[in-house]
């Protein structure tokens, strides 16, 4: 008990030498060791990985706003890795050490965000946010469940959605200016991967579509990537994540995801809940990989629900949030005796950030309510023994009348008061380079992944098998025709209902387009050519194999050019179906409606084909126009029969014959002419191409990012205006 007593005085001590706002040092006494007999202990690092690189100390100059950096050794506890001078072990020879970025300067003042209808009590998802970023520092959002974290952080960045409002000011080394292309890195808390690529291929690829100049230099930049995210061990391995491929961790995952935003160096990074669904092992090495990221000079802002008090002690800043309202901002000590001058000490061996959360989060008066009976019995949940509503307030008030809020307006003022260097625009890879990019790694991905076209294939396959072997021995005489007719009609329509089967690989494709291009890294028009491109071998594979084994199978008429006529029609088909499919996954992104809606416009052109009905006797609202002329199916099969039939002729008897189009008036309405069936192939080529056009509209509005940085510039306008 005497120990316990002693620890306590030693916490109580290190809490209140953070009161001045000047001059805050980590104390090792703050974090324990749960070793019996080692309680004041620091945690030590002795069976952690080793680092490749020398940390460095970035710290503001008490007074000013200039950042200098300085190599301090010291003994590797983890309250000294937070002061950024943890000492580096001897690299190995050939080891790859982590190059230095030119960080810059972020301050935001008077922010407030407004999305309507978001929340019950009011529309200001942000109130009046101030605070700052330094490099080779670690500033961290917290606060609970739609609390605003991810806005403001979304506001800070400059990508707000469409909804959102913003107004204030957000300064970048000193300067109201827009993050130019190339100047920073915002990571998504639900991050899109390619499982298919490796580690390293997925960060080349990813280096190439961002970055000009030569390859020689795109490699190096991503090696300097892997080594940042101590991702050197997993560089050559699937990233997975499928159901049938495991793949990385999650951990490795989000760290590849990061490392991705890195190819560019960015001079600050923004990242949405680094720590998100990782267990505490993997969020402390999560937390330690991006302090020494810090410590090469980069600027790190990133949000975070909760965190042990080992990741706690790694901050440098915190902004405290709960219902928009910033309750603290400065440094992690500073807000434990924030939180103790307002009246809520933070309890010995309990986690800060558990005591923050639990004194600002409204749930927990639910909880207490529903646990008030097994309360009284064995005691109180809590030690904020008040109202969250009244503890937010009087945190609020204490802030703003504190010496931490006095010191930030003051950071604010210097760092606001002349313009730094200006961030520059690193220039993108030319158009025709993100095209052939992205159509060799489509080309990769489609031929390693079974479900895109491989599973299609096969199926394909085994229904022309299937069709051959029923409508087969089929002679060419009249009484085969409309059995022929019928053959064609289920070739073309369940082919094209069999592709739904590689639905989830669209989904998984647009979702990876929608996150690079939410960072630039792509375009609509890149994308739809590069897809196109990649999808034709492949298409025209399963159109030659499937079209080989019907043709001969039903016997259709032995000539070269007609079977390469088949060949062709099935294909345009296939490309059709396939920008019809990519239509309708832009819109859903959802497995189980874009199948269901696939199926029903699949059954729906199926009825108004021509086949069950001719297509002059459908009733011509809604059927025949315009369903029978929207219908893909209609051409093909059209052209497929004209290609059969047009040109030959049947015995009726021994005197009469008639010609192939008189056989066929009576199952498909179909041209006389023998050259309307490269009318029908025109049809098809322009479907092709209005499809996808219909994609890149989708994708166009999808995305909305254009509009979201006009918005963004447009209210830092009207704010200057009205001061």
């Amino acid at each position: 008990m005497e120990e316990i007593q002693s620890q306590s005085d030693n916490y109580r001590s290190s809490s209140s030498s953070a009161s001045s706002p000047t001059s805050r040092v980590p104390s090792s006494s703050f974090f324990y060791l749960r070793k019996p007999g080692s309680l004041r202990q620091p945690i030590s690092f002795e069976d952690s990985p080793e680092w490749e690189d020398t940390d460095t100390d970035l710290r503001a100059e008490e007074g000013g706003d200039s950042i200098n950096a300085a190599t301090t050794p010291a003994s590797p506890t983890l309250s000294k890795l937070n002061s950024g001078s943890l000492p580096s072990p001897p690299l190995p020879e050939g080891a790859i050490v982590a190059r230095k970025i030119a960080g810059a300067s972020v301050v935001w003042k008077d922010l407030t965000v407004t999305i309507k209808g978001k929340r019950n009590y009011s529309d200001k998802v942000v109130k009046s946010s101030n605070g700052y970023a330094l490099p080779g520092t670690v500033t961290v959002i917290m606060g609970p469940a739609k609390s605003g974290k991810s806005t403001l952080l979304r506001a800070i960045a400059g990508r707000l959605h469409d909804s959102a409002k913003m107004f204030g000011e957000v300064f970048m080394n000193g300067a109201r200016s827009r993050l130019p292309y190339g100047s920073y890195g915002f990571v998504e808390r639900e991050a899109s991967l390619i499982g298919s690529l490796t580690v390293r291929e997925f960060l080349y690829y990813s280096a190439l579509l961002q970055l000009p100049g030569f390859l020689c230099q795109k490699s190096s930049v991503v090696e300097d990537a892997i080594v940042a995210m101590s991702l050197n061990d997993y560089a050559n391995k699937l990233i997975g994540g499928h159901c049938y491929m495991k793949g990385l961790p999650r951990g490795e995952r989000r760290r590849v995801s990061i490392a991705r935003e890195l190819v560019m160096r960015p001079h600050i990074l923004f990242i949405d809940e680094p720590l998100y669904h990782l267990d505490s092992v993997s969020a402390l090495l999560m937390m330690v990989t991006l302090k020494k990221l810090a410590g090469t000079g980069c600027t790190l802002i990133f949000t975070i629900y909760q965190s042990s008090t080992e990741v706690f002690g790694l901050f440098d800043r915190i902004c405290l949030l709960s219902n928009g309202n910033t309750l603290f901002f400065g440094e992690t000590l500073a807000c434990l005796q924030h939180f103790s001058n307002a009246g809520f000490p933070c309890p010995i061996m309990q986690s800060p950030s558990d005591h923050f959360l639990r004194a600002i989060n409204t749930d927990f008066d639910r909880i207490i309510a529903m646990c008030k009976n097994w309360q009284d019995d064995h005691g109180d949940l809590s030690s904020v023994n008040m109202d969250t509503a009244v503890a937010i307030r009087t945190l609020e008030a204490t802030y703003k009348s504190s010496a931490d809020a006095a010191a930030v307006e003051t950071m604010i003022l210097k760092l606001t008061e002349r313009e730094g260097p200006v961030i520059k625009n690193k220039g993108k890879a030319s158009t025709a380079t993100r095209v052939a990019v992205l159509t060799w790694r489509s080309l990769l991905i489609m031929s390693r992944e079974w479900r895109y076209f491989w599973l299609r294939l096969i199926l394909c396959m085994i229904l022309a098998f299937c069709i051959g072997t029923i409508f087969s021995g089929l002679k060419h005489s009249l009484s085969s025709v409309v059995s022929r007719v019928a053959a064609i009609f289920v070739f073309v329509s369940f082919a094209s209902l069999l592709s739904i089967a590689g639905v989830p690989a669209h989904i998984k494709e647009i979702k990876i387009f929608i996150c690079e291009e939410s960072n630039q890294h792509s375009g609509e028009f890149v994308f739809l050519i590069g897809n196109l491109l990649a999808s034709i071998p492949f298409l025209f594979l399963i159109s030659i194999s499937s079209s080989l084994v019907f043709y001969f199978l039903i016997g259709l008429q032995d000539e070269f050019s007609l079977l390469m006529y088949f060949v062709l029609n099935f294909f345009m088909c296939l490309l059709v179906n396939e920008g019809l499919m990519l239509a309708v996954t832009s819109i859903w992104l959802d497995v189980f409606w874009t199948i269901l809606t696939l199926v029903f416009i699949q059954v729906v052109m199926m009825l108004s084909a021509g086949y069950f009905r001719i297509r002059n006797a459908l009733p011509r609202p809604v059927w025949m126009y315009p369903l029978s002329y929207i219908t893909f199916h209609t051409y093909s099969i059209q052209g497929l029969l004209e290609n059969e039939y047009i040109g030959t002729s049947f015995a009726v008897g021994q005197v009469r014959t008639i010609t192939g189009y008189q056989a066929l008036r009576s199952a498909y309405d179909i041209s006389a002419d023998g050259n309307s069936k490269w009318g029908n192939l025109l049809v098809l080529f322009l479907m092709a191409a209005a499809y996808r056009f219909l994609v890149f509209v989708m994708l166009h509005f999808r995305v909305g990012r254009r509009a979201s940085a006009s918005r963004f510039l447009r209210c830092k306008m009207k704010r200057s205006n009205q001061r």
